[in-house]
This record gives structure tokens, C-alpha cells and sequence, in this order.
């Protein structure tokens, strides 16, 4: 279970993980935001790219990206191909959460937060995602959850991350059952670390606001 091969591979595994998810948090705001309060072309563009993105599987938006947009002259390297089409289809399953999210805040805050003459960009940063965020983190737990399973596609187009790396070790060393079972316990660890940091921040989230400082 603790091999060179292996560990570089569950690292890998982490970082790309974390980096796609803060990537793609940012697109899900930015997309959940032209949807919600953008003209009729903002949220037209804003409504594409999430039919786009959860309409494809994402192995093929991986293959596209690395393979297929070398032939229009676009080159990426297999880090940032991963990278890229991670964000991209995590930002359009974030997008729809982070809606959900601020729909669920009752309007008299925003309501309130603009007879107080707060502009926009107040209002939703002080006010609005705030609150939305105790709806928004649930669900967002469980995607990078997926996302760390998800990671394992990249193996397609070559990235040494945890499946690569058993892939590797079944055709070097010819244990291919081992190899796979080990990797399978690496995402079972994964997956249980991050369901328990999981609960602990929910926990947290649960409290009433102010509650820290009684």
C-alpha cells in the first residue's frame, strides 16, 4: 500500500482535486451570478456553458481538451488539460448549487440590506451569499467528494494520478488485482478523511450566526 508509484499518484490525486474545485467554485459563482442577475445575453451565455458542461461526459471534454484542441492550433500540457476540464464541468454542477443556494435566502434580506442603501456588490457579499453559503456547503462537500473519484479519468489522457499510477503497477509488476485493490483503499482513505473534515465544517455551519461569540 505505501509505494513511491502509489504515493506520488495520491498526491497528485489531492492537489488536483483541490485545485479544480477552487477553479471551479470560482466558475460556478461567476456563472450562478450572470444567470441570476444578467442581461438576456449574460444569462444566455451563463445558461450554455451549464447545458454544455452537464450535458457531455466529462471523459470526453478531457479527450476534446487534450487531444482534440491540438488540431485548432490550442495546445495544453496534461496537468493543465486535467485541470481545465475538471473546473470547467465542476463549475457547471457548482453553478446550479450556488443558485439554489442564494434562492434559498429569504428576499426581505436583500430587501432590507437596499433601504439601508447597500449597492449590489454589498448586498450579495455581505448579505446574501453568507447565509446562502449553510445551503451551499452540503452539496458542495459532496462534489469535491466526487471529485476526488472523478480524478481517476484523467488516467485517460496520461496523468500520473492514483488510477495511473495503479495502471502502472499492474503492467510493471504484473499484480494487477493487488495494484487496483490497493488504489480502491487509497480512495476509500480519501473519501473518509474528507467526510469527516466534511461533518466537522457542516457542524460549524449549522450554528447560529453569532453563536461563536456568546
Amino acid at each position: 500500500m505505501i509505494n513511491g508509484l502509489m504515493l506520488r499518484g495520491v498526491w497528485a490525486t489531492i492537489w488536483l482535486s483541490i485545485v479544480s474545485m477552487i477553479i471551479g467554485l470560482g466558475l460556478g459563482v461567476l456563472a450562478a451570478l450572470m444567470k441570476m442577475y444578467g442581461n438576456r445575453v449574460v444569462c444566455s451565455i451563463a445558461e450554455f456553458y451549464i447545458w454544455l458542461f452537464r450535458g457531455t461526459p466529462i471523459l470526453i471534454q478531457l479527450v476534446i481538451i487534450y487531444t482534440g484542441l491540438p488540431q485548432l492550433g490550442i495546445r495544453f500540457t496534461v496537468i493543465e488539460s486535467c485541470i481545465i476540464g475538471l473546473a470547467l464541468n465542476e463549475g457547471a454542477y457548482l453553478a446550479e448549487i450556488i443558485r439554489a443556494g442564494i434562492m434559498s435566502v429569504d428576499k426581505g434580506q436583500e430587501d432590507a440590506s437596499r433601504a439601508v442603501g447597500m449597492n449590489w456588490r454589498e448586498r450579495m457579499w455581505l448579505v446574501i451569499l453568507p447565509q446562502a453559503t449553510r445551503t451551499i456547503i452540503p452539496p458542495l462537500g459532496n462534489q469535491f467528494n466526487g471529485m476526488l473519484k472523478t480524478t481517476s479519468l484523467c488516467s485517460v489522457i496520461s496523468m500520473q494520478e492514483l488510477m495511473r499510477s495503479a495502471q502502472m503497477i499492474a503492467q510493471i509488476q504484473f499484480r494487477v488485482l493487488e495494484a487496483y485493490c490497493i488504489a480502491a483503499l487509497w480512495y476509500l482513505l480519501l473519501v473518509s478523511i474528507w467526510g469527516l473534515i466534511q461533518s466537522r465544517i457542516e457542524a460549524h455551519y449549522e450554528k447560529p450566526f453569532g453563536a461563536d461569540e456568546a
